[in-house]
């Protein structure tokens, strides 16, 4: 590839355009002329790309995504660019109706996804201290940060360092006893992600096929809020055991997570229980309780929908620090009530692991 070319004016997508033509895939083709061009997205000189690749062309593609970002940078306008590939099957001769796609995760032993219906139930925080509550079990435990519009793991394990690279493969960062991947690991934290649907899903993509995470017993997924492409295709492309849907007491909150269930329901994926979160809040001077957003929503319409309610975590200033600090509160404060919840969260999902 030549010197990048200048753009005068603010980039758009056709300056972008130009930049992939002057990039040359596998095939010796630029990446245009090869079909390789998944998706562009320009926004306030925030430029996001997403290329298309399979496993025999991984390291070629890896090398023309490095070129392709070196120049986006290099260009007038743009301070902000990323490159992700993205994994489509070529199409091949294959044996009459739809071809499996390669699932991932084959070496971990249970699956389990961490889901709510909607953002700002502390579904993250259940995810993190439940993985690391299992790990302190014995057990080895891996935990994906699956947001990618919204990271929280690399805050709320404290650690900020990209991962290691060995022949082209992430090395999972290690933190409380578990393998840890976010997306947040590989940006600044400040920086929006700013990305279309097939770009977040390479980026998921990349996250479970190119880790090496090794044999584990319990995989903990931390799922993006909703029902959307992310649920959708890690129930395709992953052997989940189950699910455990986050929620707070009050309704609103309630229908959203009935929501969650049934979609998990739809796609044949078990529910290993519910989770009510913030269930009341203690008071640190006088131990007194104040059910602040009701209290037993959650556990009543677990026996409505009838899966198993695991149970309650109150709302404590000791979460809260603990996971501003980085520092998981099973592992900060053990001897705390929530921390104690979280235990009895995590033999509950034990138990229906079995």
């Amino acid at each position: 590839m030549g010197r990048p070319e200048k753009v005068c004016k603010a980039m758009d997508e056709a300056g972008v355009m130009r930049l992939l033509r002057q990039v040359r895939g596998p095939d010796g083709r630029d990446l245009v002329a090869a079909s390789l061009v998944d998706s562009i997205s320009v926004t306030d000189g925030a430029v996001h790309v997403a290329l298309r690749t399979d496993r025999a062309q991984l390291a070629a593609m890896e090398a023309a995504g490095h070129q392709l970002e070196a120049a986006l940078r290099a260009s007038p306008g743009v301070h902000q660019a990323a490159v992700v590939l993205t994994s489509h099957k070529q199409a091949a001769p294959a044996p009459a109706g739809p071809a499996a796609q390669e699932k991932f995760l084959r070496d971990v032993g249970a699956v389990v996804a961490v889901a709510s219906g909607k953002g700002g139930v502390g579904k993250s925080t259940v995810a993190v201290n439940l993985a690391v509550a299992l790990a302190q079990t014995g057990r080895r435990v891996g935990l994906i940060d699956a947001d990618i519009h919204g990271p929280s793991l690399p805050r709320m394990l404290g650690v900020q360092r990209k991962p290691a690279l060995r022949d082209k493969i992430m090395i999972p960062i290690e933190a409380f006893g578990l393998r840890c991947m976010s997306i947040g690991f590989l940006v600044p934290e400040d920086q929006a992600m700013v990305w279309r649907g097939p770009m977040v899903m390479g980026a998921l993509t990349q996250i479970l096929g190119q880790t090496d995470w090794g044999a584990l017993d319990v995989m903990v997924v931390d799922m993006p809020p909703g029902t959307g492409d992310a649920q959708l295709t890690l129930s395709q492309r992953v052997d989940l055991r189950g699910a455990v849907i986050v929620s707070t007491p009050q309704d609103i909150a309630l229908l959203d997570a009935r929501r969650g269930v049934a979609m998990f329901e739809k796609v044949g994926v078990p529910i290993l229980g519910v989770v009510e979160n913030m269930s009341f809040f203690s008071c640190p001077h006088c131990g007194g309780r104040t059910d602040i957003f009701g209290h037993g929503g959650a556990e009543a319409e677990a026996a409505k929908m009838g899966v198993p309610f695991l149970g309650a975590v109150p709302l404590l200033a000791d979460v809260r620090a603990a996971g501003d600090a980085g520092l998981p509160v099973v592992a900060g404060a053990p001897e705390s009530a929530a921390a104690a919840a979280f235990r009895a969260i995590a033999n509950g999902v034990a138990a229906a692991l079995k």
